[in-house]
Formats: structure tokens, C-alpha cells, sequence
């Protein structure tokens, strides 16, 4: 299959710097490659989720010289596509219900996991079946049965991005220490978690290189072993620098002044913005 790839953000604020980054980056891997280039909404916060955003990133990026192949797929019409897959493993016997609250979890920790991307679930529900599940608990997922579907031979990933290039091996130990058992669906608002869904997104859409910042590198072990568990394979990964400011600090969507809009009504061109963020030549 030729190079596939996709552009991904949240509408839930501006495209700064480092989306733009991101954006032309997979955009100019994608002609350079002869592939395709997509573009998705991951608004499954229909609460932060706004149509204003969704216009003013597509503006931008249509500004910035990118094109897309295919219509603009958007997570939050497309909600039911996903039930499938946790019916899946909850036929697995690989998930459980959980009525936690946020300090429930606080209060249960003994230490901060370091280099964990969230808190590791500290397992209070893990005991529970699916029999027992309540009106607005939560599903995780039981990453140790997970883990024995595969035994010895747990899943890999092939990743080309500059600070993780190689063959990744998931191990035991990284997917208890960094990973645990992650929320996949919150029944209270009927969303589908961000890994499962943007994973499940990725195969839909025949994608084979997924391209995106070093920050979300941590989520890959997950979305390979999800993706394992339901019988897909995993793209190729490229996790890319990120653009941050003076003091050295990730770029986020608070960071109005580096807005592109901001820089297009300043009178900045699409080559400045290149400029700006190494990608001239």
C-alpha cells in the first residue's frame, strides 16, 4: 500500500506553530512519498469541540498550501462506528466496569509514576465483573488479561521519527508502569477514549504512517496493543520535534499570540510560516 497519512487535530482552539509544523510535515512526507494526505477531527469533546474551530483550522491549513484527499472525517458523526470494538473486548472478558472519581484515584495513589503519560489506575474496581456494571461507570480495560492473550510474543511497532527510531517491543513492564488499565469508554457522556478512537480511526482510513508529535510517543504501546487485540495491524509511527517557545515550553492551544490566523492577519505569508518553524528548502 503507497504512503498514507493524516493530519489529526482537536477543534477546540486555534492552529498555532506546532500544529502547522505538524500539518505540513506529514503533508510534505505525503507528496514527497506520492501517497495521500487526510485530514480528521478528533471532536469527541463535543463539550470543547466548536464548529468556529473546525472552519478556522481548515481555513488555515487550506492558507498554509494543504490540500486533503478525501472528505474531512469527523470522530463526533461517526460515534456508534466504535461501539463494535468495546463490544469486542467486553466479549473478551477484557474490560470492567469502574465507578471511580478523580480523587478516588488521588487517594489511592502511593507515589507519582514517573514517566507515566497519565496516572496509572491504581486498580480499586478491577475485581469487579461486567455483570455488575452500574449506570454511568466506565469501561477499562483489564491490561492483564490483555497482556496474557499474547504471552511471551507481545505486539511491535515500527517507529522512523528522530527521537525513537527503531523496532519497539511492548513489554510487560512498560504497559503496567506507564500504560495500566486505561478508561475506553465514559458511559456518563458516551465517548470512546482518544487512543482507541484516533487507533481505530487510523486503520478505517487505511492510513500507514502515522505522523504526530514526540509528546504523544507514549500513547503508541497502548494503541498497538488495542489494535493487536482486535486483529489490526499498526501503522508506522513518526513522532516529530515540537515547536516551543523562548523558555523552551511545548506550544498549546492557549497560546493565541503564535495563532496561524494571528500570523495571516499580521500580514505573514505560508513561506514565513515555514520559516518560522524549520521547514524551508
Amino acid at each position: 500500500m503507497s504512503f498514507r497519512t493524516r493530519f489529526a487535530p482537536s477543534p477546540t482552539g486555534p492552529l498555532h506553530l506546532g500544529h502547522a509544523y505538524s500539518a505540513l510535515l506529514a503533508h510534505d512526507m505525503a507528496r514527497a512519498a506520492g501517497g495521500a494526505f487526510l485530514l480528521r477531527m478528533e471532536d469527541t469533546d463535543l463539550q470543547r469541540s466548536k464548529p468556529e474551530w473546525d472552519a478556522q483550522i481548515r481555513s488555515d491549513l487550506t492558507w498554509l498550501g494543504l490540500s486533503w484527499d478525501a472528505p474531512v472525517l469527523r470522530q463526533s458523526e461517526q460515534l456508534s462506528a466504535y461501539m463494535p470494538a468495546i463490544e469486542t473486548l467486553a466479549a473478551k472478558d477484557l474490560l470492567y466496569p469502574c465507578s471511580c472519581t478523580r480523587s478516588d484515584i488521588l487517594a489511592a495513589q502511593t507515589a507519582p509514576q514517573e514517566g507515566a503519560f497519565q496516572q496509572v489506575y491504581p486498580g480499586i474496581c478491577k475485581s469487579r465483573g461486567m455483570s455488575s456494571r452500574k449506570a454511568g461507570d466506565a469501561l477499562r480495560l483489564h491490561l492483564d488479561r490483555a497482556l496474557a492473550l499474547f504471552g511471551s510474543d507481545l505486539p511491535s511497532f515500527t517507529e522512523t521519527g528522530p527521537a525513537h527510531a527503531g523496532t519497539h517491543k511492548i513489554t510487560p513492564a512498560q504497559a503496567l508502569c506507564t500504560i495500566g488499565d486505561v478508561v475506553l469508554f465514559r458511559k456518563s457522556d458516551e465517548i470512546v477514549a482518544y487512543f482507541l478512537a484516533s487507533a481505530l480511526d487510523d486503520h478505517a482510513q487505511n492510513i500507514t504512517h502515522t505522523v504526530r508529535g514526540e509528546d504523544l510517543f507514549a500513547f503508541t504501546a497502548i494503541q498497538v496493543l488495542l489494535l493487536a487485540m482486535l486483529g489490526h495491524p499498526a501503522p508506522v509511527y513518526h513522532h516529530h520535534k515540537l515547536i516551543r517557545d523562548e523558555a523552551g515550553k511545548r506550544l498549546a492551544k492557549r497560546d493565541d499570540a503564535r495563532a496561524i490566523s494571528k500570523y495571516r492577519e499580521d500580514g505573514l505569508s505560508p513561506a514565513d510560516i515555514r520559516e518560522m518553524v524549520g521547514l524551508t528548502g
